[in-house]
């Protein structure tokens, strides 16, 4: 570490000493032996699977599953349609480290804890971060099943993960966030939802804490602030991949209208079933994407 250990604070020390503890466990049981020589799959995009979407998992290749509960420092996924397993592998020639399930503050943790897999991944050697997520869609535009790439966000959940102490190596105290998503993946996104014929929506997503769903008046607002979608993860990742230095990617699968006044509101099944449904297109997406980076 650049930083001289003793200037640092015992916060900055603990989390550390947690994440070196966490990513050599994962290189414990993701490297091989071949003869003499022994090596490890070295992931450099880490992928984020939301609601409903953790079928993408399933054609890693060389892959090894590894269930949160067993990893070191982890949190456990308590949400439903997340199955809580962390596959190293390779998928389209790339070497991925792919989250089946996310954890969410509305389940209990702190920010920090739920952006803990991040800084798990940077220390691995993730340089990209393709994070997908369901969303309630805002814009009239939109439709249920639709898939909207995020060109930016506002952060309504009331706190943020970088509060406290600011471990310097891992990045500055105040990151620029401007183009937190990344333009030049945002046009790999365009360019192959063009040519696979997916329509590729684009919007700007509000983050919330939940659990709960939005009241009519809070929909109203969020559509007058500019939101296009709505959702309770995300946010806080990209915060976290932002300030680590990683270059990120938003894929928000629209799971339900969220338009005020129409008379109906997704039941959780709904939401889930939508995304499940919606989970070829994006799988289809995803790798066309790999393919590109």
């Amino acid at each position: 570490m650049s930083t001289a250990t003793s200037q640092l604070s015992p916060y900055v020390l603990d989390a550390r000493t947690k994440i070196k503890e966490s990513a050599d466990f994962i290189r414990s049981k993701t490297s091989m032996t071949e003869g003499n020589e022994r090596s490890s799959i070295a992931p450099k995009v880490g992928i984020i699977l939301g609601s409903g979407l953790g079928a993408l998992a399933d054609d890693v290749k060389g892959g090894v599953t590894l269930p949160y509960g067993e990893i070191p420092n982890f949190p456990v996924s308590t949400a439903p349609g997340h199955k809580g397993n962390l596959v190293v592998g390779e998928l389209q020639g790339k070497g991925v480290m792919m989250m089946q399930g996310r954890f969410h503050a509305y389940e209990g943790y702190t920010q920090q804890q739920v952006v803990f897999p991040i800084r798990v991944m940077r220390a691995l050697g993730v340089e990209t971060l393709i994070v997908t997520c369901a969303v309630g869609g805002l814009n009239f535009r939109f439709e249920a099943g639709d898939l909207m790439a995020i060109v930016d966000h506002i952060n309504l959940t009331g706190t943020n993960p970088l509060i406290g102490p600011n471990d310097p190596d891992m990045g500055d105290r105040f990151p620029v966030m401007y183009d937190c998503y990344r333009p030049e993946l945002l046009q790999i996104a365009r360019d192959v939802a063009l040519a696979q014929g997916v329509r590729l929506q684009e919007g700007v997503h509000a983050g919330i804490i939940g659990p709960a769903f939005c009241t009519k008046a809070e929909l109203r607002y969020l559509i007058r602030i500019g939101a296009d979608s709505v959702g309770m993860s995300t946010v806080p990742e990209v915060i976290a991949a932002t300030h680590a230095g990683l270059k990120v990617l938003g894929i928000a699968t629209v799971s339900d209208m969220a338009i005020p006044d129409s008379g109906h509101h997704a039941t959780e099944q709904e939401i889930l079933h939508v995304a499940s449904q919606v989970g070829p297109k994006l799988k289809a997406l995803v790798d066309g994407i790999l393919k590109k980076l």
